[in-house]
């Protein structure tokens, strides 16, 4: 419970600041130098010639490696900041907010919205390609505001709700460790030739890291769904998530995209494409609204606000049950 006052300053300071683009333009962010770590690891480990299953245990052991090499590091700079008193409560503030992505990922899907608005479909294409990994050119304006409306869903439990549950549980060891994890399976977790099997464990381990945030990030939505428009969209968020969550492909991103449908009464989902290949699925909340908008992308956006509020206001109510 100790971790709990700085992840609450964390979460505020990257409420209101985020990542501010002029300090990531002059140094690496951290996850840009996992992300260097990981690629080092899969250019040396992941050989060509390999066997599936000399593969698959190269992969063990890399993704291992990988997470006590982050986890060591947590380790090191809680242990420096423990020893800095004042000064170290904030440099660990400040680190914490390194790793959370309510802002940034906010602002990100606001400007899909606003190019929409402002430029018509060619500007929402081009700002909707900045988050998510299907071919825009493919997107109408409703498959632009449902991708965007998707991926702030999905990253709302990847990017904030999984970091705060990790450093709540395990400090900077645990929050290193997840987001080298979680950069991992973005890197390496794909089912294509080369990282099916070295990238197999990344993917699983994932996964598992993902379950707790992906529920609560569900909760926390429909939550968030009832702030803006009352007791209806909570019921159906709620209702969504539990019917719907295992339509998607992933067992976690399920659970936060069907509460937003639900919330939103819009299906979200469906086939989509990704490098020219069409992915086949079950929209969710396939009774809602199959048209989307910019309008419905701010309505998104707003929940998505309340339910950082109901997260701050979980870390707070820990903090004050604690004391």
């Amino acid at each position: 419970m100790g971790h709990l006052p700085v992840l609450l300053a964390a979460l505020v300071l990257d409420r209101l600041i985020g990542d501010p683009d002029w300090l990531w333009r002059r140094i690496s962010h951290p996850v840009v130098i996992f992300g260097q770590a990981i690629r080092f690891a899969d250019k040396r480990c992941n050989r060509a010639g390999d066997s599936p299953g000399v593969r698959r245990q190269k992969g063990r052991i890399a993704i291992v490696g990988l997470l006590l090499l982050a986890a060591l590091v947590g380790w090191v700079l809680a242990s420096v900041f423990d020893r800095l008193g004042a000064a170290g409560v904030l440099l660990e503030v400040l680190t914490v907010s390194v790793f959370l992505a309510q802002k940034s990922l906010a602002d990100h899907v606001t400007a899909v919205a606003n190019g929409l608005c402002r430029d018509g479909l060619a500007g929402g294409r081009k700002a909707v390609s900045m988050i998510v990994g299907r071919d825009p050119e493919a997107l109408d304006e409703a498959g632009v505001s449902r991708a965007a409306i998707e991926s702030l869903a999905e990253n709302f439990s990847d990017g904030t709700v999984a970091p705060v549950l990790w450093f709540a549980l395990l400090g900077l060891p645990g929050l290193l460790a997840y987001k080298m994890l979680n950069t991992a399976d973005s890197m390496i977790g794909h089912l294509n030739d080369r990282h099916r099997d070295f990238g197999r464990a990344a993917a699983k381990l994932d996964d598992l890291a993902n379950w707790p945030a992906s529920r609560l990030s569900a909760l926390l939505i429909a939550a968030g769904a009832g702030m803006v428009n009352g007791w209806t969209s909570l019921q159906r968020a709620a209702d969504s998530a539990l019917k719907d969550q295992g339509l998607h492909r992933s067992p976690n991103a399920g659970w936060p995209e069907a509460a937003m449908a639900g919330g939103l009464d819009l299906v979200l989902g469906g086939p989509r494409r990704y490098g020219g290949e069409v992915v086949m699925e079950t929209g969710l909340n396939g009774s809602g609204r199959p048209q989307a908008g910019a309008r419905d992308i701010l309505d998104g956006l707003a929940i998505y606000r309340r339910a950082c509020d109901c997260l701050a206001l979980m870390v707070l109510a820990g903090f004050v049950v604690s004391f």
